[in-house]
């Protein structure tokens, strides 16, 4: 196999193989034609006379060098073809300049994602696709109230204050506010976990085992959901979403790892199993639900968690 510039000769079984190539997009696949092809630096992969694969893009683009389009015949691939091309055409990049090589992958082309990765390319930005209609036809309101409060099972403030007071710095909080124990727990709040779901989770996780106590996090989102997490030995066991699609469709069994957990819910909080099973529901539409203000202090009277 020879990797080389592409000729004026190339030109047709270049633009076949483009046009041969899978489309999964939502919007209609554009023209192809000889256009697309100038002022780039086009290689090909020849075997046996043939053109088996190609990829053309700019070697120096501001900064970098970026590939348009690459592609290798079906009947060709898993034979290194694509790492020839690419290597190639890293090596022209650097000659003209460029130490960063970038190309463009569909989420769902998990063949080539897994090829990109393996040349060592990593995840820097992603595109995101709307219809028009749809932006046109959204009717959401804006972005509603969004609180958390995290919740450890003990009446040790001082080693609740500690605990936090470690790990809030690392996550952009500061000065947590920690409430005299009531019922079992002891309740936490600080500015960045209204905000922040990821830093309410790291946070949850490092008090728990710091403290050897069960940690529950309940919050309320957009003023339409409720999520809680319950943690033990650092660990979620249990995690709730009252509308587990609220912010895209998931994977079904995640839908289902969404529900409440009566059982994990009354081992951990002493909650009636069945009134967990009543109260902590899910569905499609916050609509279908008690208001999320509403329903969130019902999961916090049936965990017996303090206001």
């Amino acid at each position: 196999m020879t990797v080389r510039e592409a000729t004026a000769a190339d030109q047709p079984a270049v633009l076949a193989l483009f046009e041969a190539m899978d489309w999964d997009r939502p919007w209609p696949r554009p023209p192809v034609g000889p256009d697309h092809l100038e002022g780039k630096l086009v290689l090909v992969a020849e075997e046996d006379g043939e053109v088996v694969g190609f990829v053309f893009g700019e070697p120096a683009h501001h900064g970098r060098a970026h590939v348009n389009v690459a592609c290798v015949r079906r009947e060709s691939r898993r034979q290194g073809v694509m790492t020839a091309l690419l290597k190639e055409f890293a090596a022209r990049a650097r000659a003209a300049g460029s130490e960063h090589l970038t190309l463009d992958v569909d989420t769902s082309n998990e063949v080539g994602r897994a090829v990109w990765e393996r040349l060592g390319f990593v995840a820097f930005s992603q595109r995101l696709v709307a219809s028009v209609q749809a932006i046109e036809e959204h009717r959401g309101s804006p972005a509603g109230e969004s609180h958390a409060t995290l919740y450890v099972q003990t009446d040790d403030v001082a080693a609740v204050q500690a605990a936090a007071s470690k790990v809030l710095p690392w996550i952009g909080g500061s000065d947590p506010e920690v409430r005299e124990p009531a019922h079992g727990w002891t309740a936490l709040r600080a500015d960045v976990l209204n905000r922040d779901r990821k830093a309410l989770e790291r946070l949850a996780s490092e008090v728990s085992n710091a403290t050897a106590a069960v940690v529950c996090t309940l919050a309320l989102e957009d003023g339409h959901v409720v999520r809680y997490a319950l943690y033990e030995r650092g660990s979620i066991v249990d995690e709730y979403q009252s509308v587990p699609e609220y912010y895209g469709p998931v994977p079904p069994g995640d839908v289902v790892a969404l529900g409440a957990n009566p059982r994990v819910v009354s081992r951990l909080t002493g909650a009636d199993p069945a009134r967990v099973r009543a109260v902590a529901r899910t569905a499609s539409s916050p609509d279908d639900l008690p208001p999320a203000p509403e329903l969130l202090q019902q999961i916090a009277d049936l965990m017996g968690l303090p206001g």
